[in-house]
C-alpha cells in the first residue's frame, strides 16, 4: 500500500466537504495532517476564535469506552467550541 496517495486522498475529501460552503465573511483554515485528530484541534485552537466539531451520536457508554474527539476538545481547547451532532 505503499504506493496509495494518501494525502490526496485525504484533500479531495476536505475540497468535496467544503465544496457547498457558505459565502461567509471570515476566514476559514483547511489543512490535511497526519496526527491525532484530538491533539491537532486543540493545538490549532490557540490560534482560533472558534473550534467547531461534528459528534458522531456515539451512545455515552460507547464514547467513554472509544473516545471522543468532540469530548476532548471541549475540556482541552484554548477557544469556545461549538459541537454539531450529526443528523438523525
Amino acid at each position: 500500500m505503499d504506493d496509495v496517495d494518501w494525502n490526496g486522498i485525504a484533500r479531495r475529501a476536505v475540497e468535496e466537504a467544503t465544496a457547498a460552503e457558505p459565502d461567509v465573511s471570515v476566514p476559514v483554515t483547511r489543512a490535511v495532517v497526519n496526527a491525532h485528530p484530538a491533539n491537532v484541534l486543540v493545538e490549532e485552537s490557540k490560534h482560533a476564535d472558534l473550534l467547531v466539531v461534528g459528534s458522531r451520536g456515539h451512545g455515552r457508554v460507547l464514547q467513554r469506552v472509544l473516545g471522543s474527539i468532540s469530548d476532548h476538545c471541549t475540556h482541552h481547547a484554548h477557544c469556545p467550541v461549538v459541537v454539531v451532532p450529526s443528523p438523525a
